[in-house]
């Protein structure tokens, strides 16, 4: 009776729309779960009118994950874990199910792999850049697309008097060229068998995102194989990807030394855990540069003596985050039940749906609406997209009209760099010599100076991305704010407010 009840419900528009994507897209159709649950767990979308388009910036909570912690939090009792009493036993058992649940997510065998939480990915990538041992004559090696997080490492490797050294993007797709990749990562290259040659010596760090914040490519995992048979340690960004993708880390040639998920850009709670899951053998190479509460076995005062613990808690600095890291076993068998592989398919036919509908715009003279950035299929990308709006005078609409413009219709989406500066670079053509006249100026400098310097149209771009509850009717709603608002239209090109960050 509730499936005839629902059908009755479709109107005209959803029909509609279900035949515009079903026509290209006709495994639209096996995702169908995750429309019960847009209307059950994911309601207050459509309750307060909500079109939520920026899923690579946080995932959403269904409502089940709320009202299971407070469920948790109200008929047991937790305290710091680092006693033995009753109440802090309750919070130890949580938190080691929570990460054993981790390693079982990432098929990660616990005598090969250890989970260290932190505070986010961030906090997971500076543990690994304060304590890996740079030294002189090694490379941090990572490519130009990677989120500041992992950029910030630089300075820890300039410490250790390592070299840093970026690998550039293509401007056409935002993808790396793989000879370029090779050269980098070694001069020891046997061509005749296109492999790379052992190396016994470590020559650094490579660190790349599985998934592009700001174009939404997908990097080759193959990269860290290649990067390890090269001598490199690999620490790969996996927050983008996650939420749509799995890790099978069971896989003899997909092991890398270091891994960092954000666990609330896949189910959108809780904020405030991330997670650095590493291997044994390369946490033993690590040297923390500091010691804290529960990162020790043992300290002395009357000398200045301490023992750091031996596992990953010499990693944790003081009292986990105990209420909420078990909401992390609670939201890994959450996107469980729903099948990340029924995801996967909505995320990728919504977003080259919502592509292929993006070229089509154009402005009443034929002239085009939208510069995408990054590649313009589903092939190798996820469901994050960049690009910016093209007024009727061929010029970039700034991004802070459209900010303002899409948030007053109850439109969310993100503007700017994304955190991404090395993205925004290749995608504006910006060289090395471009650049250099920042090097006049202090570490004191505006976004907006910034942008009038090296000459950029924006400062940035437009990023739309799919998630769970993202349905048809979203690419629908927003195609329809694009050529209602910005078709046929000369827009301004002052009058907006300072702009803060990028």
């Amino acid at each position: 009776m509730s499936s005839i009840r629902q059908e009755k419900q479709i109107s005209p528009s959803e029909k509609n729309t279900m035949a515009g994507i079903l026509d290209s897209y006709p495994e639209y159709q096996t995702t169908a779960v995750l429309d019960k649950l847009r209307k059950t767990e994911y309601s207050y979308l459509d309750e307060q009118d909500h079109l939520y388009l920026d899923y690579t910036g946080a995932g959403l909570a269904a409502k089940v994950q709320y009202r299971h912690h407070q469920a948790r939090l109200t008929n047991q009792l937790f305290s710091n874990p680092h006693s033995l009493n009753p109440t802090s036993e309750a919070s130890t058992i949580l938190v080691e199910k929570a990460r054993a649940r981790v390693l079982d997510y990432f098929n990660a065998s616990p005598e090969e792999y250890t989970v260290i939480f932190t505070q986010n990915a961030t906090g997971a990538a500076r543990l690994v850049g304060e304590a890996y041992p740079f030294k002189r004559n090694q490379k941090f090696l990572l490519t130009f697309d990677n989120h500041n997080s992992i950029n910030g490492i630089r300075e820890f490797a300039s410490r250790g008097h390592a070299r840093t050294v970026y690998i550039p993007g293509q401007a056409s797709d935002l993808r790396v060229d793989p000879a370029v990749l090779v050269s980098a990562l070694t001069s020891r290259w046997d061509w005749r068998r296109a492999t790379a040659l052992p190396c016994r010596c470590k020559r650094g760090l490579f660190a790349y995102p599985a998934q592009s914040n700001f174009s939404g490519v997908r990097h080759p995992l193959e990269w860290i194989s290649l990067a390890q048979k090269c001598g490199y340690d690999v620490l790969l960004d996996a927050a983008a990807y996650l939420p749509t993708k799995k890790l099978d880390l069971s896989d003899k040639n997909l092991k890398p030394e270091f891994l960092i998920v954000s666990w609330y850009k896949l189910f959108g709670y809780p904020t405030g855990v991330g997670c650095l899951i590493a291997r044994r053998d390369a946490i033993a190479r690590l040297s923390r540069p500091w010691f804290s509460g529960g990162t020790v076995q043992a300290v002395t005062v009357g000398i200045r003596k301490h023992f750091m613990a031996e596992d990953g808690t010499a990693f944790e600095d003081g009292t986990p985050n105990f209420l909420s890291i078990p909401d992390v076993h609670f939201g890994i068998d959450w996107l469980s039940h729903i099948d990340m592989s029924v995801i996967d398919t909505r995320v990728r036919c919504l977003t080259g749906w919502f592509l292929d509908r993006m070229k089509r715009l154009r402005h009443s003279d034929g002239a085009p609406m939208i510069h995408i950035y990054g590649p313009r299929d589903t092939k190798s990308r996820g469901g994050t997209v960049a690009f910016n709006f093209l007024d009727a005078k061929g010029k970039v609409v700034d991004e802070r009209l459209v900010a303002s413009e899409s948030a007053a219709v109850g439109i969310s989406l993100r503007t700017g760099c994304f955190c991404n500066p090395g993205g925004g670079e290749n995608a504006f053509g910006l060289d090395t010599q471009s650049l250099r006249p920042l090097w006049r100026f202090s570490k004191s400098i505006s976004v907006d100076d910034y942008i009038r310097i090296v000459g950029l149209p924006s400062a940035g771009a437009i990023r739309v991305s799919f998630g769970l509850a993202s349905t048809a009717a979203d690419v629908d709603r927003f195609i329809d704010f694009a050529e209602k608002t910005y078709g046929d239209r000369v827009t301004p090109t002052e009058g907006f407010p300072p702009r803060e960050h990028c």
